[in-house]
């Protein structure tokens, strides 16, 4: 089964990772139950929250962190947590996920409120820091898990691609030049995609340069968010 929007998992260039991987991941799947859609997820999460596939490799340890019900409409595909995140187990709960939330006007409630939002990184580990800043997502999660996840989420509407990683694996050969190519054309991935910056703190200088991003993709975004969790939105103000 491909990926949501018919794309490949990133590749495995070392042919015994790739046989290792096939194994863990027919062994992942094999532990589901062909039960109702629901308890599937509940067990699929289950899994994924105990993985510890790359336990060597994370300086802190596995901590998979991961937010879904059946019912969500919105799927939100980041990078991987950060430190922060991390620490608490709480997904996009640091500096960007507050501009997030900015960006896509509601509220915490709304946000962590699995039955409308699903959460899903390309990485669902914290994977350290390198020079630049946190490592990339490690690909084990996308070639292990990401297929049966979006399989059980069926009501997904829109999907928010944040950063390049995510744009890469869902968009493939739609995906642009760079990030700011892909984010600027955000009208060619409509209905089912809106590409993003991520939020962090540490692309202002990036913000300020595009003025675009904020007089045109922004109110959009908010306008599609609102729109398809419209039932939810008006009861918190109610």
């Amino acid at each position: 089964m491909k990926p949501h929007g018919g794309v490949a998992p990133l590749p495995i260039h070392d042919d015994r990772e790739r046989a290792s991987t096939r194994v863990r991941s027919s062994r992942a799947h094999a532990a589901l139950k062909p039960v109702d859609a629901e308890r599937d997820l509940a067990t699929l999460l289950a899994a994924i929250r105990a993985c510890r596939v790359c336990e060597a490799q994370l300086p802190l340890g596995p901590r998979p962190i991961v937010q879904a019900e059946a019912s969500a409409r919105l799927l939100i595909v980041g990078q991987a947590p950060g430190a922060k995140v991390h620490a608490s187990g709480v997904p996009w709960d640091d500096a960007s996920g507050a501009r997030l939330r900015d960006w896509l006007g509601i509220d915490k409630a709304l946000f962590y409120d699995a039955a409308q939002v699903a959460i899903v990184p390309m990485g669902y580990c914290y994977p350290g820091r390198g020079r630049g800043g946190d490592l990339p997502p490690r690909r084990e999660c996308a070639q292990l898990w990401l297929d049966a996840l979006l399989a059980r989420l069926p009501h997904i509407e829109l999907t928010l691609l944040i950063g390049q990683y995510a744009q890469r694996h869902f968009l493939g050969a739609a995906n642009k030049a760079n990030l700011t190519d892909t984010v600027a054309a955000f009208a060619d991935y409509a209905p089912r995609f809106i590409p993003l910056p991520h939020p962090s703190p540490r692309n202002t200088g990036w913000f300020k340069r595009h003025p675009w991003f904020a007089r045109e993709l922004l109110p959009m975004l908010r306008e599609r968010v609102h729109a398809l969790l419209a039932p939810a939105t008006n009861a918190a103000r109610a």
